[in-house]
Formats: structure tokens, sequence, C-alpha cells
């Protein structure tokens, strides 16, 4: 599959429905997935470094997945916290529907499916989860974190997982210098060519 793919909001390659099993909500669960989102033929491994090594999340409240693709990520948010409402973002329609497919399929009306210009302005988020497409290009993903970061609540959290030779730690570096001082940006963890950043928004 073409990298470019996943970052378009209508793929032009074949949708090519297929079924995988993946362990999420510390369960095994049967899930669809299709051409033209990202790595649909498994749970990626940046993915699942992030998984391991975050914190359980909070019960209730608004919580992000930025970049959801098919939807890993708020599919174990939503099974973990199911009082909470879990806001899953991507410009991907494609992947967008598959999240919407998969989260019926385990029975989850706490999850809502939509393109970032449809979260509502005034809603903030409890903790943010991201495997952040680096491939868009610095300028666009450097601007897609300022616009969401800052929309974390105070003494909340994101977690984000970026691999090392793709930049990791000058994106820290940036992080730290762009955040306002409120902010704390350090690495959480290392593991097979990852990075998980923990980004800490505190209240003074």
């Amino acid at each position: 599959m073409a990298s470019e793919h996943y970052f378009t909001s209508q793929p032009a390659s074949g949708s090519a429905l297929r079924e995988i099993t993946v362990h999420l909500g510390g369960r095994d669960v049967r899930l669809t997935t299709a051409g033209g989102v990202f790595s649909p033929d498994h749970i990626d491994v940046g993915t699942q470094v992030l998984l391991a090594n975050s914190p359980v999340a909070p019960p209730s409240g608004d919580l992000l997945d930025l970049g959801c693709g098919w939807g890993p990520i708020a599919l174990d948010l939503a099974l973990a916290s199911p009082e909470a409402t879990v806001w899953a973002v991507d410009v991907n329609e494609r992947a967008l529907d598959l999240v919407r497919r998969n989260a019926a399929t385990l029975g989850l009306s706490n999850v809502n499916a939509v393109t970032p210009e449809d979260v509502p302005e005034g809603i903030t988020f409890r903790t943010i989860r991201s495997n952040p497409p680096i491939r868009v290009g610095k300028n666009i993903l450097h601007d897609m974190l300022m616009h969401w970061l800052p929309r974390l609540e105070p003494d909340s959290d994101a977690w984000l997982v970026v691999q090392r030779n793709l930049g990791s730690d000058s994106l820290q570096r940036w992080l730290q210098d762009e955040l306002p001082s409120t902010y704390g940006v350090v690495r959480a963890a290392t593991g097979k060519g990852y990075r998980v950043l923990h980004v800490r928004k505190r209240t003074h």
C-alpha cells in the first residue's frame, strides 16, 4: 500500500474488507479493516508499544485518539472506560467507517468517529493517545499537535508514540520548546525502535 493513501480523505485504492483478530481490552477480538488505511493487516508495532506503555485510561470524560486509523487505540480506550466518551479522529473517511463498524461489533456506544472539524470546539480531553502520522510532514504534524495538545484538561496527559529514526527525540525537544511552561514533556518508554512521549499539562 502506498504510504500516502491513509492521509487522504477518500482513498483511491480498493476497499477490500478483511477480518483480523487482535488483542484489545484484555481479550482477543475479531475486527474489520480494509485497504487504503494505515496498517490494515495487524496492529502496527508503534501502536502496540503505545498500548503497552500507556496507563489505564481515565474512567470518564472525553478521551481522544488522534489519527485513529481503523481504531485500535480508540477501541481499547472505549473498552477500558465505558463511561467515557472516546473521540476517534482521522481525515480518512474509510478509516472512520471502519471504527464505527468495529465499535458496533464490540457493542460500544461511547465512540464518536469523526473528522477533526466535527469535534466541537469547546470539548477538552482527559487524555490524548496518538500514533501520529509522522510522514505527513513536519509542518502539518506540528500544526496538528499544537491544535490538539492545548485542549488537554489541566492535570491531564497525552501519550504519543514516534519511531526513533523518524525524529522522536527532535519532536520531544520541539514540543518542550513550543508548548507553554505549564506543560512537561518526557520520554516515558522505549521499545522496538519507538519512543513513547508523555506530555503533562499542569495547573501551574
